[in-house]
């Protein structure tokens, strides 16, 4: 249980590297609205994942969805999603997440799960 004045999980710097399953989540949506869709779901995972409402994507993730084009998405992609302190004065909220493309193994993207990354990588 978290005692009253220390702050929770939620109020950490973490980085943690992701695959997300694109081919469920875009499953029955229109082709011509694939790769928006895409962006929209990525940006929908990281938010429940760090439990911030300020994603920011980085424009090789982008790049990544749309390379096949607006129909043909990638069925897996494999990202980084890094939660750190806005440094901002007017910010309205204490962190944002960035979503960054993370490095694909050559055997694929099949069975690897979630990896907490250390700071010092």
């Amino acid at each position: 249980m978290v005692e009253k004045g220390s702050k929770g999980r939620k109020e950490e710097v973490v980085t943690r590297e992701y695959t997300i399953n694109l081919h469920k989540r875009l499953h029955g949506c229109t082709f011509k609205k694939k790769a928006p869709k895409a962006i929209k779901e990525i940006r929908k995972f990281a938010q429940k994942a760090m439990r911030t409402t300020d994603i920011r994507i980085d424009v090789k993730v982008n790049k990544q969805i749309w390379s096949r084009g607006i129909r043909s998405v990638p069925r897996r992609v494999r990202v980084r999603i890094a939660r750190k302190r806005n440094e901002e004065e007017d910010a309205k909220e204490e962190f944002y997440s960035l979503v960054t493309v993370a490095e694909v193994p050559p055997e694929g993207l099949k069975g690897l799960g979630t990896k907490v990354i250390d700071e010092a990588d």
